[in-house]
């Protein structure tokens, strides 16, 4: 099928104050479709009320096991977080971890259960699934997202597969190519669930950095078929959000979501707008 979809989403909704009145702002005023909701940030009960203010914004569960903290006592996942009760941000040791040891794979499912659980508790339909730092690519977890997810009606997961063009543009070409493979394996997973994915990401070489210029130029060269776009917007504040997000420009791509030529620019490329829930009733190519 021809035709083109796409799906601006609001990465950690709920993370703080500053991201969900950025989400309420880009939502209520200008391109965003969607949010990716942390289910134990400090500020999620804030993001869920006013998520349902928002009949049109489409929220989904953003999985956290790095850089977060668990909705599980530390008590029970000992082998996942550090002595503050935070995830590790170990993520390559973490992943041979996952595989090596049964009892750390017992914690890692208890643990995404809850936030499953957690997310269900918002009342929310819930749109989508991704995972921070796109942790989902690991393939145990995405299993446990599919196991898992399959008792709470998940029917869509994001696949960070940007096009190689832009990785090229963006300089992380190597990065992208060295990922192909998992990809590839995750698409073919993914689709033998029966999951509603895109056919491409935008945002995963210029992390926190998608302002308006890098929004119209993508926009320009929207490929046929469904499309996502993620950012990570927020007002400004007095600091960093988290120390990991030191060189975001959170306000640029908040200042994106909301510009007039970015919204023209939408109308221009003819693209029909929505979440994941939407795509899945359009007709447009998804894989």
């Amino acid at each position: 099928m021809s035709g083109k979809f796409l799906i601006v989403t609001a990465d950690d909704f709920g993370l703080h104050e500053a991201v969900n009145e950025a989400v309420l702002q880009a939502a209520a005023r200008g391109i965003l479709t969607a949010a990716s909701l942390m289910v134990a940030a400090p500020a999620t009960e804030t993001a869920v009320r006013l998520a349902a203010t928002l009949p049109k914004l489409r929220v989904g569960l953003h999985l956290v096991l790095v850089d977060g903290s668990p909705v599980l006592a530390p008590r029970h996942i000992r082998a996942l977080v550090d002595s503050s009760g935070r995830f590790s941000d170990a993520m390559v040791l973490n992943s041979v971890r996952f595989v090596a040891s049964r009892k750390v794979r017992a914690q890692l499912a208890a643990e995404i259960r809850a936030q499953f659980e957690a997310f269900a508790r918002t009342g929310l339909q819930l749109d989508h699934v991704n995972a921070h730092k796109h942790f989902h690519l690991h393939p145990l977890i995405l299993e446990y997202v599919l196991r898992i997810g399959s008792e709470f009606g998940v029917s869509a997961v994001r696949i960070p597969q940007e096009p190689l063009w832009y990785s090229r543009l963006a300089g992380n070409a190597a990065g992208a190519a060295f990922l192909l493979p998992w990809l590839a394996m995750m698409r073919w997973r993914l689709r033998a669930a029966g999951m509603t994915v895109t056919i491409t990401v935008f945002g995963v070489a210029v992390s926190g950095r998608l302002d308006s210029q890098a929004l119209i130029a993508i926009l320009a060269r929207l490929p046929a078929g469904a499309t996502e776009i993620y950012l990570h917007p927020a007002t400004p504040t007095s600091g960093p959000i988290t120390e990991s997000m030191s060189t975001y420009r959170h306000s640029d791509e908040l200042d994106a979501l909301l510009s007039p030529a970015v919204r023209e620019a939408v109308v221009a490329s003819g693209a029909v707008c929505g979440g994941y829930r939407d795509l899945q009733a359009c007709g447009v190519q998804t894989c």
